[in-house]
């Protein structure tokens, strides 16, 4: 249950957002400085997937969208604990995964619109969905490191 509350929290966070962006925002238009020399807002299309890369390619990664999904659902259990940590990284990465698979279904590009710059570093623009993948990414590696090194007992 945890998991698709997760799933539906992000689902619903990231079409929100990005509802916002392409009705007060101007697509290709200026930035919107919210934290000078760190944080814009922007409307950015993404017809590609991370970084722009595939792009072009909307109906194979739609696809690839789909069969990363119905590979979660079958194999979850075989790559992740049944912890708490995991259920959040599986709820992260499928509400994730759905929020962009939305967009690329119903507007044909996925919005991205939070633009982050370091000083000379201009990092490229994303959105929830793409946070909620990085951070279950990363939470999965963190917490897998975690397991090797304190093993789950199986009480079954």
């Amino acid at each position: 249950m945890l998991v698709l509350i997760i799933g539906l929290v992000v689902v619903l966070l990231d079409q929100l957002t990005k509802l916002w962006v392409r009705s007060f925002l101007i697509y290709g238009g200026e930035p919107q400085v919210v934290v000078p020399g760190l944080f814009n807002l922007v409307y950015v299309r993404n017809e590609g997937a991370a970084w722009g890369m595939f792009g072009g390619q909307m109906p194979a990664l739609i696809i690839l969208s789909i069969i990363v999904l119905i590979l979660l659902a079958v194999y979850h259990r075989k790559v992740l604990n049944p912890t708490l940590d995991h259920r959040i990284v599986l709820g992260l990465m499928v509400g994730g995964i759905c929020g962009n698979l939305i967009d690329r279904i119903r507007v044909g590009w996925v919005t991205d619109f939070l633009d982050f710059h370091i000083s000379v570093h201009h990092f490229p623009s994303f959105n929830v969905a793409d946070s909620s993948i990085c951070i279950a990414v990363s939470l999965y590696m963190l917490s897998s490191l975690w397991h090797t090194k304190h093993p789950l007992k199986n009480d079954k």
